[in-house]
């Protein structure tokens, strides 16, 4: 009976104690730490200023942080960055479960779009380019930036061309309509001219009669 009794005074229960420095000190049951020297004055302690006083001096402690440092996978982080540990026997997924080909279209027509809608709006190309090269966008026609910049510049260029040839053709149509009404001016000038000294002419005296 009398080691019953020993046991039962040397095992306190300072399960309140404990509760009340968590709450004390703001954090869980498991980081308090209640001083295996000073369990006769903890168990004394019944209430929040009393546990204060404990912490004040120093019988019950908030344990630290347990440290999960995350430095090396920083480092293995790094080093997939620079494209090790990438190769045929670490990849897991398919490659479109990797990277899908959808994502991939998605970014290049967000390029393109946003390329034309810059051209459009510095006046660079027309909304009835715009329209044809948007469509053509659509159709999976150009694979990347330069080649849509390159076929904007093309049709740029043709569109030039086009335009100087066609004025040129004005040009020679205006010249050969011009000189065709200056040689017609010409023409009845001349024979006006032919006519009026036709009239002025005096008639030629008609031969004598023998």
């Amino acid at each position: 009976g009398s080691f019953l009794l020993g046991w039962s005074s040397t095992m306190v229960s300072l399960k309140l104690q404990k509760r009340l420095a968590a709450s004390v000190l703001g954090c869980g049951l498991r980081k308090v730490w209640l001083d295996p020297n000073e369990v006769n004055e903890i168990s004394m302690a019944n209430s929040r200023q009393n546990i204060r006083k404990l912490v004040k001096d120093g019988f019950v402690i908030r344990k630290p942080t347990k440290i999960h440092s995350r430095a090396r996978a920083r480092r293995s982080a790094e080093a997939k960055a620079k494209g090790r540990h990438t190769g045929y026997g670490k990849r897991r997924g398919t490659r479109e479960a990797r990277l899908p080909t959808k994502i991939l279209w998605i970014r290049r027509m967000r390029v393109l779009r946003r390329l034309l809608k810059k051209y459009r709006d510095s006046k660079k190309i027309d909304k009835h380019l715009y329209h044809d090269l948007y469509m053509k966008v659509k159709g999976n026609v150009f694979k990347n930036k330069r080649v849509l910049m390159e076929a904007v510049h093309k049709q740029k260029a043709e569109k030039v061309r086009e335009k100087t040839i066609q004025d040129q053709f004005e040009a020679r149509r205006a010249k050969n309509k011009a000189t065709r009404e200056r040689k017609a001016a010409r023409r009845e000038e001349r024979l006006s001219s032919g006519v009026h000294l036709e009239q002025t002419k005096p008639a030629p005296a008609a031969p004598a009669k023998k």
